[in-house]
């Protein structure tokens, strides 16, 4: 209990250091803490602290948010447009 509330505050700590160096534009050490990230995550994962799929969401959202600030166009997140009811 008290390993995983340390993994869960130092992986919490990088998130928001990760959001301050996209926020400074500070692209080449996010790039560096987002990889730090996604390990941790991982070895997270296999310590059972998180779940798989809060793992992977997390490591998704740092890496759109990364290539967003990046200004990559081929790597953004594709928007899907809303369906519009044919009217008879």
């Amino acid at each position: 209990r008290v390993r995983n509330s340390n993994v869960k505050a130092h992986i919490e700590s990088m998130r928001r250091n990760f959001r301050k160096l996209l926020a400074a534009g500070n692209i080449d050490d996010a790039r560096k803490l987002v990889s730090e990230l996604d390990q941790a995550m991982d070895k997270a994962v296999t310590k059972h602290v998180f779940k798989a799929n809060t793992a992977s969401r997390v490591k998704s959202r740092s890496m759109i948010a990364l290539n967003k600030a990046a200004g990559d166009p081929e790597k953004a997140p594709v928007v899907k447009k809303a369906k519009v009811a044919k009217t008879k």
